[in-house]
Order: C-alpha cells, then sequence, then structure tokens
C-alpha cells in the first residue's frame, strides 16, 4: 500500500515535471526508461542537448527521509543515472542533423507537494551533475 502512494505520488511529480520542462521549450523525447540498473524518469532536448532528467517529489508536511527532495540524489543514484543514461544512448540513436546529438545534460527536478497534491515548490536545477 505505501508503494502505491509512493508511486502516485512520483507518477503526479513526473507529470508536473514534464509540463515544466515543456513551458520551457523542451522537447520530450522519453519517459520512464527502464533499464537493468533503474528508471530514467524523463529524457528531454532543446536546441543545444539532450537532458537527463531525474524528478524527485516530497510531500511537504510528510517529512521523512532527506530534508528536501533533492536531497535524495546521492553519488550511488547519480552513478546509476549514468549507467541509465549510456544505457539510452546506446539503444536510441538520435537522428541526423540533431544540433542536440553530442551535448548531454543531467537535470534535476525537485518538487514539494502539499498533502492534497498542489505543488508547494518546484525546483530544477540544470546540469546537476
Amino acid at each position: 500500500m505505501a508503494a502505491d502512494r509512493r508511486r502516485t505520488k512520483g507518477s503526479l511529480g513526473e507529470r508536473i515535471a514534464e509540463r515544466h520542462l515543456a513551458r520551457h521549450g523542451y522537447e520530450i523525447v522519453e519517459r520512464n526508461f527502464r533499464t537493468r540498473y533503474g528508471e530514467l524518469d524523463l529524457i528531454a532536448a532543446d536546441d543545444r542537448c539532450i537532458v537527463f532528467c531525474e524528478v524527485k517529489t516530497r510531500v511537504g508536511a510528510g517529512r521523512s527521509g532527506p530534508e528536501g527532495p533533492l536531497d535524495a540524489i546521492g553519488p550511488a543514484k547519480r552513478r546509476r543515472l549514468r549507467a541509465m543514461a549510456r544505457q539510452w544512448l546506446t539503444s536510441r540513436p538520435v537522428g541526423p542533423g540533431r544540433p542536440f546529438r553530442n551535448r548531454l545534460r543531467f537535470d534535476a527536478i525537485g518538487i514539494t507537494l502539499t498533502p492534497s497534491g498542489g505543488v508547494l515548490e518546484l525546483e530544477h536545477v540544470r546540469d546537476a551533475f
């Protein structure tokens, strides 16, 4: 039951992050790419690069675990995200003529929700690691 609530909260956060990226001119290339290392939440692109985006969502009133959403992206998680990105890049050739094909970036989006699911805070860190 707790895993279902966590999954629901995570899905909501990813939809919020996706809308945020789209409003800022990003094209969503892929969602929830699964690998043996885990799942890449969002893969987006702008005219400069491919962006691998990790989304972390927390409920503001329920402070258990790390202090803020982005505090949960430690060194081990970053290593897994890089491995997942390598796997995506080898399985999804980027089309010719795309100016971003040789530039990569890892962003992080932290979302804090109200208990009812409203957005308290959204923090987008470009080139987070």
